[in-house]
C-alpha cells in the first residue's frame, strides 16, 4: 500500500508565459525524465510541462485490468496527484481547453482515467497504449462532456499489457462522451512508442485547433 507524494518535474516554457500546459505521465519503471524527453518529437514546445513523479515509479501496484480496489488507495492517491496538477496550471491562467495530457503505458492509463472522470473540453489527450482501468470498466465512474477534444489512442496489436479489446471499450465510451477519437492499432508491435505514433500525435492533437 501506498500514497503519493507531489513531486514535479518542470520543463518547457515558463507558466507565467505559456499559453498552453501540458501534464505528463510516465510509465510503470519510467520516470518524469523519461516522459519529458519526448518534447523533442512532440509539437510541444510552446507549452509549460509539468510531469508529476509516481512513488517507487509506479503509479499503482497491479495490472490496469486487476480489480480496482487491488490498486487502492494507490490509484486515488495518484489521480488526485493529477488533479492537483490541474489545478495547478488552472491557478496560473490556463484555462482547460488549453491543457493538453500524455501519457504512455500504465501513464496512458492514469491519462484516459483522469480525464474520463473529469470530462470536459481539454486542448487535446494522448495515450500511448492505454485504456480505462478496471477489471470491468465502470461507466459510473465517468461523466461530463469533451466536447470534441482531440484524442489520440494507440497500441499494439498484441500487446502484453494492454488488450487491443480494452482499448476499443475506452475508445466506445469516450465517443459516447463527445470526444473526437483517433486511434492506431499497430500489428506485432512492441511496447514502446513508435515513430508513426507521434506524428499521428502531432497531426491529430498538437496541431488541432481550437
Amino acid at each position: 500500500m501506498y500514497t503519493h507524494s507531489k513531486q514535479i518535474l518542470n520543463d518547457g516554457m515558463g507558466i507565467e508565459e505559456a499559453k498552453k500546459a501540458i501534464v505528463m505521465l510516465h510509465g510503470r519503471g519510467g520516470s518524469a525524465e523519461d516522459i519529458i524527453s519526448l518534447k523533442r518529437v512532440l509539437n510541444i514546445g510552446d507549452m509549460a510541462i509539468y510531469a508529476p513523479k509516481a512513488f517507487n515509479n509506479s503509479w499503482y501496484p497491479y495490472s490496469f485490468m486487476a480489480p480496482e480496489t487491488e490498486n487502492q488507495p494507490a490509484l486515488n492517491s495518484a489521480l488526485d496527484i493529477v488533479d492537483q496538477v490541474v489545478t495547478e496550471i488552472e491557478a496560473a491562467g490556463i484555462l482547460p481547453e488549453n491543457i493538453y495530457f500524455a501519457g504512455f503505458s500504465q501513464g496512458a492509463c492514469l491519462t484516459l482515467e483522469y480525464t474520463t472522470r473529469n470530462a470536459k473540453r481539454y486542448g487535446g489527450i494522448i495515450a500511448f497504449t492505454g485504456g480505462l482501468i478496471g477489471e470491468k470498466i465502470n461507466e459510473g465512474n465517468y461523466n461530463g462532456d469533451f466536447a470534441m477534444t482531440p484524442v489520440f489512442i494507440a497500441t499494439g496489436d498484441p500487446d502484453p499489457h494492454v488488450p487491443v479489446s480494452r482499448v476499443k471499450e475506452s475508445i466506445a465510451i469516450l465517443e459516447r462522451m463527445n470526444a473526437f477519437v483517433t486511434f492506431a492499432i499497430y500489428p506485432g508491435r512492441q511496447h514502446t512508442i513508435s515513430s508513426p505514433e507521434i506524428q499521428l500525435a502531432n497531426k491529430h492533437v498538437l496541431n488541432a485547433s481550437i
